[in-house]
């Protein structure tokens, strides 16, 4: 079965005013599905690789015959990263995680501020296109990690928790080139009951 673009969870508008409505309707209708598009267009002529998952796909991407390879890492890692990016939202949320996360968090970088300022200079670090994560190792350990364009974090084999995509086509349209404020903004509409889930896995 070819991969398929997955349904936004909640309407266009459910993310306003942090994140507007035709940024949703281009972002998901346009390059998530383009992602999606091109995925199965390189993978079309090795069907086996439909058998996989895409998180196995990216992590042995050595594995990928060398004439689709690129296309797969890029695309296959827009695409992983998307349903990523749509899953981790919803209206009336932010706030902080709690539990097992709030305690490995603060273990890890020595608060939820301090956590959060880290994330960001991550995020501005990204040189051009790019993501900023918050990833786990095989272990649990948390750490952050910047990856450019879609580098995927499973092909180093790290699992992602939470992303921000600092693409410009996530927020060029509201944001402009105010980077910082779209990254201030984000934190407004994470569900945390989904980062501590993938957290717990």
């Amino acid at each position: 079965m070819a991969f398929e673009l997955p349904k936004l969870p909640y309407d266009y508008n459910a993310l306003e005013p942090y994140m507007d409505t035709k940024t949703m309707e281009v972002h998901h209708d346009k390059h998530h599905a383009g992602y999606t598009k091109k995925l199965n267009a390189a993978l079309e002529n090795n069907p086996e690789f439909y058998e996989k998952s895409i998180v196995e796909i990216l992590g042995d991407l050595d594995a990928i015959p060398e004439n689709i390879r690129t296309a797969v890492r890029n695309n296959g890692g827009g695409y992983y990263h998307h349903n990523i990016w749509w899953e981790q939202f919803g209206s009336d949320k932010g706030g902080e995680p709690a539990g097992e996360l709030s305690k490995a968090i603060n273990s890890t970088f020595g608060s939820f501020e301090a956590f959060r300022e880290q994330f960001k200079i991550t995020a501005l670090g990204v040189f051009g296109s790019g993501w900023a994560w918050l990833v786990k190792d095989k272990n649990g350990k948390l750490s952050l990690l910047g990856t450019p364009n879609q580098d995927s974090p499973a092909t180093l084999g790290f699992e992602p928790l939470l992303g921000i995509d600092v693409w410009e086509h996530s927020y060029y349209l509201k944001y402009q080139n105010r980077r910082n404020e779209f990254i201030d903004n984000f934190w407004e509409v994470i569900d945390w009951d989904v980062i501590a889930a993938r957290f717990a896995k």
